[in-house]
């Protein structure tokens, strides 16, 4: 229903002046329909799962987590949540992105928000989101009340045309965020529309595949992967496994290629080239571990082969 009033300077969000009228969409207006869903893919995940949680909950319609079959406390952690919480469970394969396409695909909201357990928004970061999915939402609204108004064919296409959105990350390693060996911006698609991403489920760092505009954020998200170094060497173990098991069958892998030359040109290139020693220690190691996981990924194709 359209109700057109004398405009009176008043200032609202889901207001538009034609001339001298104001014009409201009611059923625009109070569509009570979900904006934005939150998916998290975990497996063991207690110590971490507040990140994502206590600095998203409240600009979110709904959290869909995909449980991998944790054996901790992340279950009962993420119930704790309320009545947004929608649990799946699931196994734990070696790709996890195949749990984070699940989550995506039972996601209801309009837009949806993909983090991992261990990042958190910043409040910057908070706004910004809401700012983006806002002035996409006004858009529309927008857009529908001047075709109606001007008794054209009535479509959900935005003015804003972006259907998704890179973010910068930064990467806690040891004692501090990286910033320098290449690690920063580490720009990831973390925002996008729901339908429009998909994950290819053939890379251990891939982002979702978007057929379509995709704008960048400007406020970073923190990732916590590597608090200690323990937790580091799990997921470099896990991470090398994976880039074995996506290797053909017939891969034949050069004993120079993987021992010396790769090793070599990656430590030279995040730690001079991109400046790493400007993280001092923690940069040193980073850069090192990143170029010896070629011996790792060389020695565990030997032993499969």
């Amino acid at each position: 229903m359209l109700l057109s009033i004398v405009s009176t300077g008043l200032v609202g969000d889901e207001r538009m002046e034609f001339g001298t009228a104001t014009i409201f969409n009611m059923e625009l207006l109070y569509n009570k329909g979900m904006k934005l869903s939150l998916c998290i893919a975990v497996y063991n995940e207690e110590k971490n799962l507040h990140y994502p949680m206590d600095s998203a909950i409240y600009i979110v319609d709904e959290v869909i987590i995909v449980d991998g079959g944790s054996v901790d406390k992340t279950v009962e952690i993420a119930r704790s949540y309320g009545k947004k919480v929608k649990i799946i469970k699931s196994d734990n394969p070696i790709m996890f992105h195949k749990n984070k396409q699940k989550a995506i695909e039972a996601a209801q909201g309009e837009w949806i928000l993909q983090l991992d357990a261990d990042e958190e928004l910043t409040p910057e970061l908070r706004q910004e989101i809401k700012l983006v999915i806002g002035n996409q939402s006004k858009s529309a609204i927008s857009n529908q009340l001047i075709q109606k108004n001007n008794r054209l064919p009535i479509t959900d296409t935005p003015i804003t045309d972006y259907i998704a959105y890179n973010i910068p990350r930064k990467n806690r390693f040891l004692t501090g965020f990286l910033m320098k060996g290449g690690q920063y911006p580490d720009y990831t698609i973390r925002l996008y529309k729901n339908g429009v991403a998909k994950f290819p489920c053939k890379d251990v760092h891939e982002n979702v595949e978007i057929k379509g505009k995709i704008g960048y954020l400007k406020n970073p998200l923190l990732h916590y992967a590597d608090p200690d170094f323990s937790r580091y060497l799990m997921r470099w173990d896990r991470y090398t496994t994976a880039e074995v098991e996506k290797l053909p069958k017939e891969a034949k892998l050069n004993f120079f290629n993987y021992i010396i030359w790769k090793p070599k040109v990656t430590f030279f290139m995040m730690y001079f080239r991109h400046k790493g020693f400007m993280d001092g220690f923690p940069g040193f190691v980073f850069a090192l571990f990143s170029s010896i996981r070629f011996w790792v990924i060389y020695v565990k194709w030997r032993v499969k082969n």
